[in-house]
């Protein structure tokens, strides 16, 4: 990494320590020293090991299972840089729980995406770096700048690799799980060159976590479908999507997100499902269930040089959204390769 006027540590929460080493790696950077203890009723503390008065700071950290243990361990490290005089406190989120409740869907619901981030300012954030946002509006909640990273010129260069012939003959069709997903499967299909179809579902607002698969929207019949989504919890919408999609006569089905949550049997449901494959990147630990031993369809890619670069050029003053442009993609091939 390139010298800077200005120190820079890098801290990792302990929700998913090994991502914060694979960006260090990248960066040939240390990862600072911290403690993380708990008192006797289950308090969180935290002991900084290393000066960071006058310095640039970044915190890794992603608010997943448990979602609440490692939001309020993230709060008390960033109050904890606070204290202790950092210059700038930057908040690395690769997951931002809470974010998919970011409006009132009906009367009397809580706006928690709004209300974390109020936290993480509060607390002493002085700037957010991200990764697909369950919403792009969810950056509006923030007064602080964000920077919004994107997982899916990965995913799209993965299935770019494992399908070139068939993305040649025009045999390909990208497919959006929901109306909402629309922006996020054209991009995705911008960078395939292929055509895109939409899952037209309608959702249970008196459950969480329960839709229903209504019509497929596009032609994908004698095709390969790849589902394209942002967060995989349970699998059960993105499962029954792609059972809809084989019986309109898709002859292959295909699925990605950039988070994989998979929480209750979200793993079993994918394994038995009818795709091929179902790839995420590492922005949530690979532990316990999720873990890739545990799974005979599931693929994991590295984002965390993605990450990298983006705190490099946070700490340098450099352009952040330039690494989303065609032609730096191009120059910087590693990142999505």
């Amino acid at each position: 990494m390139e010298a800077s006027a200005r120190g820079i540590k890098i801290f990792s929460g302990s929700a998913h320590e090994k991502f914060a080493k694979d960006i260090c790696e990248s960066l040939s950077l240390p990862l600072s020293e911290r403690k993380i203890f708990r008192f006797s009723d289950g308090e969180i503390g935290v002991l900084l090991q290393e000066s960071v008065r006058g310095l640039d700071t970044f915190v890794i950290q992603p608010t997943c299972d448990p979602v609440n243990e490692n939001l309020i361990e993230l709060l008390i490290i960033i109050d904890a840089l606070k204290r202790a005089s950092a210059w700038r406190i930057n908040v690395v989120l690769p997951y931002f729980g809470y974010a998919r409740q970011d409006r009132k869907a009906r009367p009397r619901e809580p706006i928690t995406s709004k209300l974390v981030a109020n936290l993480l300012e509060t607390a002493g954030a002085d700037r957010v770096v991200a990764a697909d946002l369950h919403a792009g509006q969810i950056q509006g909640f923030f007064d602080i700048p964000v920077d919004h990273l994107t997982g899916i010129p990965l995913l799209a260069m993965h299935f770019k690799r494992i399908l070139k012939n068939e993305l040649k003959e025009g045999r390909v069709v990208t497919v959006s799980p929901d109306i909402g997903g629309v922006v996020r499967a054209r991009s995705f299909a911008e960078l395939l060159n292929c055509e895109i179809a939409i899952v037209d579902k309608r959702r249970s607002h008196d459950v969480a976590n329960v839709s229903e698969v209504m019509n497929i929207i596009g032609e994908v019949e004698g095709k390969i479908a790849i589902l394209v989504d942002d967060i995989v919890d349970t699998g059960g919408s993105i499962v029954h999507a792609g059972s809809a999609l084989i019986k309109q006569g898709a002859t292959k089905v295909y699925a990605c997100a950039v988070h994989g949550v998979l929480s209750g049997g979200a793993v079993q449901k994918i394994d038995e499902s009818s795709f091929e494959e179902m790839v995420f990147t590492d922005t949530i630990p690979l532990t316990g269930a999720k873990s890739t031993k545990n799974s005979s369809k599931i693929t994991y890619l590295s984002i965390a040089p993605l990450f990298a670069e983006a705190i490099r050029r946070v700490h340098l003053e450099q352009s952040v959204s330039i690494l989303f442009q065609p032609k730096t993609r191009r120059k910087q091939g590693e990142l999505f390769d």
